[in-house]
């Protein structure tokens, strides 16, 4: 970790084995229809092995977001044009409480976790994306539209599948990357209904360093990598 609140570099080439608790790191999201970023989040590492990457977004964390070429917030526009009009991105604020993220090595998704203001725990979200690919500097990953919410009583529900549905219609994914995605869901429902972890493993408990701060976002955050794996 870095003295000033800057996000750890390390250059390609580096050792991406594990970063250590309190290491700071980009969590990055490709655009569906190209390679360019679109979505960059500093995030500090909470836990690194070979079981869990765990980090964490603290609130008021300086990100990158997606909006409409005339600035009008992705989610405003109509759905059936949400896809199809040119897009830019953003520097903004993480607004609301912060956001615990866990991530599997090789799954399809991953589980972020959301507190009320005062740690009262909201809800665990399961964001079905390509498996992440580490560098030196951080993860990659592209989102897969369709997500599930899981409620404290662990009851699960389907999110966003208009969302899902119409980037089938526009292009953005064939039938056999939405059938992979579907399948990726079903998977994640199974270990919810098993209650397997990283649900049972007690993260709603969980409480940030109050030593850690805010990751700063890089002028070049959006620099390309060499991955080193996934």
């Amino acid at each position: 970790m870095t003295d000033d609140g800057a996000v750890r570099r390390v250059e390609a080439g580096g050792s991406t084995a594990h970063w250590a608790p309190g290491s700071r790191i980009l969590w990055r999201y490709r655009e569906n229809a190209g390679e360019r970023f679109h979505i960059c989040r500093p995030v500090t590492v909470v836990q690194d092995d070979d079981e869990l990457l765990a980090v964490w977004m603290a609130p008021g964390t300086e990100c990158v977001r997606p909006v409409l070429a005339d600035g009008t917030p992705v989610h405003s526009e109509p759905l059936e044009s949400r896809y199809t009009k040119p897009r830019t991105v953003r520097r903004d604020r993480w607004f609301g409480t912060g956001v615990l993220k866990l991530a599997r090595p090789g799954d399809a998704w991953s589980v972020w976790l959301f507190w009320e203001p005062g740690w009262r725990f909201k809800n665990w979200y399961v964001n079905l994306e390509e498996p992440l690919a580490r560098w030196a500097g951080g993860v990659d990953s592209r989102d897969h539209f369709l997500d599930i919410a899981v409620a404290p009583d662990r009851s699960w529900r389907w999110l966003d599948e208009d969302e899902f549905a119409q980037a089938q219609r526009v292009g953005l994914m064939d039938a056999q990357l939405a059938g992979r995605v579907r399948e990726a869901g079903r998977s994640a429902v199974e270990v919810i209904s098993a209650w397997g972890p990283p649900f049972s493993d007690g993260w709603p408990h969980w409480r940030p360093d109050p030593a850690w701060g805010v990751p700063s976002l890089p002028d070049d955050w959006d620099r390309t990598p060499a991955h080193v794996s996934t």
